[in-house]
């Protein structure tokens, strides 16, 4: 394997993913492998950007999301504008994941009272087939 390019197959096994991913991330603009013919080369850029991805899509961002923070990279700031839209983002995707997780312990919580109580009438039910017999 060269230093500075991956094929395919490399950043598949190193990244755990298909090569069809690959492939949509390159169409959706997001990479930018080499091409050698029909041969794709990925550089040290494409799998800093295929980790930003991933992580990115882990975190809920949408692709368009992640897309528009990548190109915020060649601003020639030294990458503040992208930190700075990045924390942006983030931040606000960490408010919907909190509250949908206070939504989910909420339903849990109440889907638990169901159960107890379901639990109650099905005992009712076995002591009063116990009291028939």
């Amino acid at each position: 394997m060269s230093e500075t390019l991956m094929t395919i197959r490399e950043m598949c096994d190193t990244y755990d993913v298909t090569p069809r991913t690959l492939r949509f991330y390159e169409a959706k603009e997001l990479l930018f492998p080499v091409r050698e013919g029909q041969k794709r080369l990925f550089t040290k850029r494409d799998r800093a950007r295929l980790k930003l991805i991933l992580r990115g899509k882990r975190f809920g961002f949408s692709l368009e999301e992640i897309r528009q923070l990548l190109n915020l990279y060649d601003m020639g700031d030294q990458q503040a504008t992208q930190l700075k839209r990045t924390y942006e983002v983030a931040q606000l995707r960490l408010q919907d994941m909190e509250e949908q997780r206070d939504e989910l312990n909420e339903a849990i919580d109440d889907l638990k009272e169901q159960l107890k109580w379901g639990e109650r009438i099905l005992d009712s039910f076995a002591n009063d087939k116990k009291a028939a017999e």
